[in-house]
This record gives structure tokens, C-alpha cells and sequence, in this order.
């Protein structure tokens, strides 16, 4: 497979971030809501699953990068470029001809020793989160962050298709299959909206590294540590390391570094 076309998906546009719905990312000069960075994401991994499989559930690994908007309904390809057996780079084209989007991907042939988990405390049910500011961003970096839990499985989990039946096999929830890529990375999102609130914010970047697939009904315990908060061009950044654990035997399941901006310039 050199190419895979389909069509985008905005699987957040009543999402508490307003740049996923039409009105707010307009008036930013956006043609309308944005797919989600965590869904594009998934785009660019999702031709490679086709070609490895379970392999790269079990020990995969990706640096995707969001470059430009991909918006509702519109067509796009992801290209795909072979290294070797084991690395794959993909580009993800809008149909205007426009790269939105790309990736390095690769098995992992030496796994790095897994995070453990540090029982971080788990978020209260009645929780608000203060503002998201550069000291509010400092005070969490020093006294940590608070932990969450998420559920893949259910009556409608998250998925980077309209229709199901196009999701490799292996990930189709319907047929019990394994977390997809949109919403292990969504968990990365929530953890970090859910301590520190944003609106708008942008999802641009993750590095991930996957130790084991996640299988449908499974529980998952989020951990999330700041590394970096920075202005760069009047846009105010934030990186963070997120860990996602099985809840059953607290084994990780993945690694994921992501940056965003949480405070847009002008805003």
C-alpha cells in the first residue's frame, strides 16, 4: 500500500475546546472546526497497522506531527514511504494538495524499560480545573499533577472513522477489537485539559511508544508530569509526559510526549 484515502472526521465538535466547533476557529481565520490532532494522528498510523499488524500494537512506535487544519468531511491520502522492514514515514495531504500532517513510524525492536506507576492521586469526582496559566502550569510541574481514569469499550468508544467497518480489523470495537490510536491519545488530552483549563488550545505534536495493546473493556489510569511551558511568536506552549496504565496490573501500555499551545496568540 503506497496511499490511503478517506474522509476526515471532526470527532470533537462540541468539545469543551471551541476550536473543534465552527464559530470559534472562524473567527481565528479557520475555515471551520478543526479534526482533532489525536484523530489526524490516527490517520497517519492507520495504513501502517494494515501493513504490520499487532506488531505495532505491541511495540510501536510514532512521532506525529500536525503541520496544518484538516477540516470535516474533506478528502485526504496519507502517503507512505518505506525505510525498511521496520520504519515507515507517512504524509498526510489534504485535498487542496496541502500537507497537513506527518509521521515517523517504526517498530521498536529493543523495548525501553517500561514506566512504573507512581499512584499519583486520582482526580475528585467534583474537581474544577483552575485556569491555565504559565504559573498555574509552574505550581503542577512542582506539586505534580493529578491522575485519571478512562475506559476503553462501552456503548460508543472512540473511534477516528465515521463508519467502524473501515477500521482495520483488529481495532473494530464492535468485534471486541483493541484501542485505536485517537483514543489513547485523546486519554494524553484529557489528562492535560483536565488539570489546567483551556479554551481554545491545539493539539500539534505526540511522540508515542506503544508496550502492549489495549483490549476492549480495559481500564486505564493516566499519569501526567510537565516538562516544558515556553512562549514561542506570542503562542503560549506546554509539553508533557503522560504514562497510560492497565488498572487491572498496573503494567504500562504506553509512553506519550505531547505538545501543545494552550494559549493562542491574541487570546
Amino acid at each position: 500500500m503506497n496511499a490511503w484515502s478517506e474522509i476526515a472526521f471532526n470527532t470533537a465538535p462540541d468539545s469543551e475546546n471551541r476550536i473543534h466547533g465552527d464559530e470559534l476557529a472562524k473567527e481565528y481565520g479557520f475555515e471551520g472546526g478543526l479534526v482533532p490532532g489525536v484523530t489526524i494522528s490516527a490517520y497517519l498510523v492507520h495504513p501502517v497497522i494494515e501493513v504490520w499488524g499487532k506488531d505495532w500494537l505491541e511495540r510501536g512506535f510514532a512521532n506525529c506531527h500536525v503541520t496544518s487544519p484538516l477540516y470535516d468531511n474533506e478528502r485526504f491520502q496519507v502517503f507512505l514511504d518505506s525505510a525498511d522492514d521496520h520504519h515507515i514515514n507517512t504524509t498526510l495531504i489534504r485535498s487542496n494538495g496541502v500537507a497537513s500532517a506527518n509521521a515517523e513510524i517504526s517498530i521498536t525492536k529493543d523495548l525501553p524499560k517500561a514506566p512504573n506507576l507512581r499512584n499519583d492521586k486520582i482526580v475528585e469526582v467534583d474537581f474544577e480545573a483552575p485556569l491555565a496559566t504559565k504559573e498555574e502550569w509552574q505550581k503542577l510541574q512542582e506539586d505534580g499533577c493529578r491522575a485519571f481514569k478512562f475506559f476503553w469499550g462501552g456503548k460508543d468508544p472512540l473511534t477516528y472513522l465515521r463508519d467502524i467497518n473501515s477500521l482495520p480489523d483488529l481495532l473494530q470495537p464492535h468485534k471486541g477489537g483493541f484501542s485505536n490510536l485517537c483514543f489513547l491519545l485523546g486519554c494524553s488530552n484529557w489528562a492535560l485539559a483536565g488539570n489546567a483549563y483551556m479554551n481554545p488550545w491545539v493539539h500539534l505534536q505526540t511522540i508515542s511508544q506503544n508496550f502492549r495493546p489495549v483490549s476492549y473493556g480495559t481500564s486505564l489510569i493516566t499519569e501526567m508530569e510537565i516538562n516544558k511551558v515556553y512562549e514561542k511568536k506570542g503562542h503560549e506552549f506546554i509539553e508533557v509526559h503522560v504514562n497510560l496504565f492497565d488498572e487491572k496490573d498496573e503494567v504500562c501500555v504506553m509512553s506519550i510526549n505531547l505538545i501543545a499551545i494552550y494559549k493562542l496568540r491574541g487570546y
